[in-house]
């Protein structure tokens, strides 16, 4: 299964963002296998509007299942949810203690949006 987590960097020691929309990366990982890919963000860094829905689309569009992050706003949270991927939130420290943590349960799925809107 395809799991992303919003990353500061492009590797599994690089930094979890705590950001969704505007995460710098999402790092794409297959749970199978191990395997990762970076994918860069950077076109909703500094987006004025719709840098949640727009992640969001990018998100589903790869394949994606599941989105750990920090936290997720609502626009965004909307088109994950319509798109068939669950949010986990309040993931911290780097990309692979949120995929360890992710596996050992020690994540919560979100039912509602964590954040305002242009958090």
């Amino acid at each position: 299964m395809k799991i992303c987590i919003t990353a500061r960097g492009e590797t599994l020691d690089s930094m979890l963002d705590e950001r969704f929309g505007r995460a710098e990366k999402f790092i794409i990982y297959e749970t199978e296998t191990g395997e990762f890919e970076a994918v860069d963000n950077a076109q909703n860094l500094q987006a004025m509007q719709g840098a949640g829905v727009q992640s969001a689309q990018k998100v589903i569009a790869s394949g994606v299942k599941i989105l750990i992050t920090g936290h997720c706003g609502p626009k965004a949270y909307i088109t994950l949810k319509a798109g068939g991927v669950k949010v986990y939130t309040g993931a911290k420290d780097t990309v692979k203690k949120a995929i360890d943590d992710y596996l050992k349960g020690e994540l919560k799925e979100i039912i509602a949006p964590d954040v305002e809107s242009h958090w």
